[in-house]
């Protein structure tokens, strides 16, 4: 299991990809990165285990394979799943990261964006505490307005899309509650970085 560094480093707010202002829970869920990738894609998701139930640490679990897959029924339809994601955003904006950016996590799936296939390769990945279809939280939005400018500092970010735009018709998330006009007036990124449904 990989293990974020203790110290800042030279890399500033991101020490050997961990940033510095998340809440670091390393996952045994990741991989190295094809050698030439360009990190040029943030992903958004959402997630609640089980699903719309808030505030526990069930998605922590699941991320590193600690979840009790006897504690709810809903838990078996996952039972050995074995994912992580780069950041996961609470509803009250708190952040964590699982996996360093340097890495690959495992949060896309079969996928495939800008001509580009199995985004895993070439993306960083944020899960939004929250149900596809369901309204997401102001503190969530000011979370991302700071860490997707952090992450554009560091990796070449030319995108930023939903799970559902990488993988039409087999996942719908973050879905139609999630802002995506608000967030780009946030960031102030050209219309040309977001899916064209959701901006134009």
């Amino acid at each position: 299991m990989a293990t974020p560094p203790t110290s800042e480093g030279s890399d500033g707010l991101w020490p050997a990809g961990w940033y510095r202002f998340a809440r670091a829970l390393p996952s045994p869920n990741f991989g190295p990165r094809p050698q030439g990738a360009q990190i040029d894609l943030i992903v958004l998701h959402s997630i609640s285990l089980p699903p719309g139930r808030y505030g526990g640490d069930e998605v922590q679990q699941l991320f590193t394979n600690r979840l009790d897959w006897d504690a709810h029924p809903y838990f078996e339809s996952i039972r050995g799943l074995e994912v992580s994601t780069h950041f996961y955003v609470r509803r009250n904006g708190e952040l964590w990261q699982f996996v360093s950016c340097d890495d690959r996590a495992w949060h896309a799936g079969a996928s495939a964006w800008r001509g580009r296939a199995n985004c895993n390769d070439d993306s960083i990945g944020i899960e939004l505490e929250g149900l596809e279809g369901e309204r997401f939280e102001h503190a969530q939005y000011e979370t991302l307005a700071s860490l997707c400018p952090a992450i554009a500092q560091r990796y070449p970010i030319d995108f930023i899309a939903g799970h559902e735009h990488i993988a039409p018709g087999r996942k719908r998330d973050p879905g139609s509650g999630f802002d995506w006009p608000a967030l780009q007036a946030q960031l102030g990124w050209d219309p040309t970085m977001f899916p064209d449904a959701v901006i134009r």
